[in-house]
């Protein structure tokens, strides 16, 4: 019997995401022996250089107070006051796509997420990418290039096609293929161990 693969879908400028990640590293430790975990990308929001609106950026805010008191996850606000907000994610996306090639998706990931929310820097950016890339063993130069690539515009965009196509009700969602089938799994965000029940393979 083939062994049942449990997608992770999300992205990598997901607040939820990032509010998720304790209980999801805890999940994922506990399954990682009976299924294969695949990373996706979901694509959140396209690439944009306008500015974000007010409105958004007040509903942000608002989203990241909820999850530091439901969560307890740790937020800087400065991100508001010293970055220049954009609703585009997809730079980010790519910028994981590519780290993938280097066994080092989850590393470029976790760094984008510290970079957004604990350092008030902002993952729109290519600049800020290129520095995460860096930090992770990633040639800078060597990174810049390809995030420019049409192949890997199209990976991404093949990407988010297949995402779209799965049982997601945003991100983070958890998918399990089990004989060709795929159950979305429901996420509890704070505690992985009653999540466990809910996998037909344990």
């Amino acid at each position: 019997m083939k062994k049942p693969v449990l997608y992770y879908v999300y992205d990598p400028m997901c607040s939820w995401c990032w509010g998720y990640r304790s209980t999801w590293l805890t999940l994922q430790d506990k399954l990682k022996s009976v299924v294969n975990i695949q990373y996706r990308v979901g694509g959140l929001a396209a690439d944009s250089d306008e500015a974000m609106p007010d409105e958004m950026q007040v509903f942000l805010q608002q989203t990241w107070h909820k999850i530091s008191q439901q969560l307890g996850s740790q937020f800087n606000f400065d991100f508001w006051t010293h970055c220049q907000p954009r609703r585009s994610t997809y730079p980010a996306c790519r910028a994981v796509l590519l780290a993938r090639e280097y066994n080092l998706e989850q590393a470029m990931y976790l760094g984008i997420q510290q970079a957004y929310y604990l350092n008030a820097k902002n993952p729109s950016d290519i600049d800020t990418l290129v520095d995460i890339a860096a930090s992770i063993g990633l040639d800078a130069e060597m990174f810049e290039q390809k995030m420019k690539s049409k192949a890997l515009d199209q990976q991404l965009e093949n990407e988010i096609s297949a995402v779209r196509k799965m049982p997601i009700q945003g991100f983070p969602s958890l998918v399990l293929e089990v004989n060709d089938q795929l159950i979305a799994i429901p996420v509890d965000y704070k505690n992985g161990q009653t999540m466990l029940k809910l996998f037909p393979i344990i």
